[in-house]
């Protein structure tokens, strides 16, 4: 993230950071993607002009070192679930996206938009995706989401803890299956649920192992009834703060 930010001497992070900003638009990001839902919302992805008023005071200017925490989709970063589910699509096509649509059944010789049909190119070589999908399917095999992991289906993912400062953390993912010739691009935000393993990884394996297989394993059906049975409860400050 430094490195890259920087790239145009450590004087000009701005520089670096707008160049940034200019290729993750082409994953949607910062922006909506268009869908038919008419309240679908931007997220927000910073940029030079956002931080030179943040840091307006410092006489030398904001650095690179002060925004790191963007490399890890914290800061002020912001991203809708959709979007999340979208870049795991982009991620699963290597390079390409089309526009999300609903979609509840198609109807005999009505076309469809050419919008929800055409597919958007990221600015990225197809040969930097391989080593991103390998690290998110041993994310699953051996990593934080082994709990996703199903026999033979080839999950990748990633899972997410959104930090929340009225109380318990948000559970999230997002991933794909299979690795190779994928069918299914999910994410799911759970809220007030903790560890992106304890709620929001199983819902998505059950997602994806449903989707494909049509049915969930035997051995998979106690985490299933989890799942169905499960709640999540809010502390006092959350119940105070969403009451407000």
């Amino acid at each position: 993230m430094k490195d890259f930010l920087d790239q145009y001497g450590s004087k000009y992070p701005g520089k670096g950071l707008d160049t940034l900003d200019a290729y993750l638009k082409d994953f949607g990001l910062g922006q909506k993607l268009g869908m038919d839902y008419s309240y679908e919302g931007k997220g927000f992805i910073p940029d030079s002009k956002f931080y030179d008023r943040v840091y307006k005071k410092e006489a030398n200017g904001w650095k690179s070192m002060w925004v790191l925490s963007l490399g890890i989709g914290q800061g002020e970063m912001e991203l809708t679930t959709v979007q999340m589910a979208n870049l795991a699509a982009i991620l699963a096509n290597r390079g390409y996206y089309i526009t999300p649509h609903f979609v509840k059944n198609y109807l005999s010789g009505k076309p469809i938009d050419s919008k929800f049909t055409t597919k958007k190119y990221v600015r990225i070589d197809k040969k930097y995706f391989e080593p991103v999908i390998q690290g998110m399917e041993n994310v699953v095999i051996a990593g934080t989401a082994r709990i996703a992991y199903v026999p033979g289906l080839e999950i990748c993912g990633k899972t997410g803890t959104s930090q929340n400062p009225h109380g318990k953390d948000h559970s999230v993912f997002f991933g794909f299956a299979p690795k190779n010739n994928p069918k299914i691009a999910v994410a799911v935000f759970i809220e007030n649920a903790g560890w992106g393993a304890s709620w929001a990884a199983p819902i998505s394996s059950l997602l994806m192992e449903k989707y494909i297989n049509k049915s969930i394993a035997p051995d998979r059906k106690a985490l299933e009834a989890k799942m169905f049975k499960g709640q999540v409860s809010a502390t006092p400050q959350e119940l105070a703060f969403h009451q407000q």
